[in-house]
């Protein structure tokens, strides 16, 4: 998935506005904007904030496997579990465990 998708799926998934993220970040809208549509790309500082506001990590962002993952699938719910409150980490791994069961 290219860098403008993980950027706008992050975005949507957390209910938010390219102008709300720009705002947070001190980065121009039109910025923004080009990073989501793909106009263009940040520079590594500008990639690190981005990473650490949505809390992931720059090689998912920039779709680089993990060699700690055995496939897109568990990086992503590596992701998704990281983006969860602390407080519903636990229900979250009863649900999983519910599933093997």
């Amino acid at each position: 998935m290219k860098f403008s998708d993980k950027l706008r799926f992050l975005i949507e998934e957390r209910n938010l506005t390219q102008k709300q993220v720009a705002q947070d970040l001190n980065i121009a809208p039109s910025t923004m904007g080009g990073y989501v549509q793909g106009m263009s790309q940040p520079d590594f500082d500008t990639l690190k904030i981005l990473a650490e506001y949505f809390d992931v990590t720059s090689d998912y962002l920039l779709d680089i496997p993990s060699k700690k993952t055995n496939n897109k699938l568990e990086n992503e719910l590596l992701r998704v579990f990281r983006s969860i409150p602390n407080e519903y980490k636990t229900i979250y791994i009863k649900q999983g465990k519910a599933f093997i069961k």
